[in-house]
């Protein structure tokens, strides 16, 4: 009766850690596939970004990712809470692209001297009027799931400066 007491617990805590260990970045059925719209069309969300960042006087954050990658993940959650969150609500109006397994608006991306070939997540920041003002261009958010958020910032910081 022991042993089958202690089958049962290891089995209670064998699904436990299971549980556990299931990746955060998973797509959640309540909220939907992921942040990256596999359907959006990304030059009409870009143009209505610049139009709505020139009516509230902010930036255009153009951030290139896809629903697979765990840093972009990592870094929509970023940009959801805490102060990181806080900072780019009010300077951003943040658009995202979704680029698939690199085979989805890779051409807006080279319109916007974006590279994708350092990784992704990639940003660009765009002034009110829709002009480039900056881009990552060596892979820096492409870690940003080990990425603070005050290094998250100094990148973004270090884009457009106006």
């Amino acid at each position: 009766m022991k042993r089958r007491t202690a089958t049962t617990l290891f089995a209670a805590a064998l699904t436990a850690v299971t549980l556990t260990l299931t990746p955060a970045f998973a797509a959640d059925p309540a909220t939907g596939p992921g942040p990256y719209d596999e359907q959006a069309d990304a030059r009409a969300d870009i143009n209505n970004a610049v139009a709505r960042a020139a009516k509230e006087g902010k930036q255009v954050l153009v951030v290139y990712g896809a629903n697979w990658c765990k840093d972009c993940l990592a870094l929509n959650r970023g940009f959801g809470q805490g102060h990181l969150g806080a900072a780019v609500d009010k300077r951003f109006v943040t658009v995202k692209v979704n680029v698939g397994r690199f085979d989805k608006n890779v051409d807006v991306a080279n319109q916007m001297g974006v590279t994708l070939k350092k990784g992704i997540p990639t940003v660009a920041v765009l002034g009110s009027d829709g002009q480039v003002l900056g881009t990552t261009k060596g892979g820096e958010l492409a870690d940003a799931r080990n990425m603070g958020e005050d290094a998250v910032m100094r990148v973004l910081e270090s884009l457009g400066k106006s």
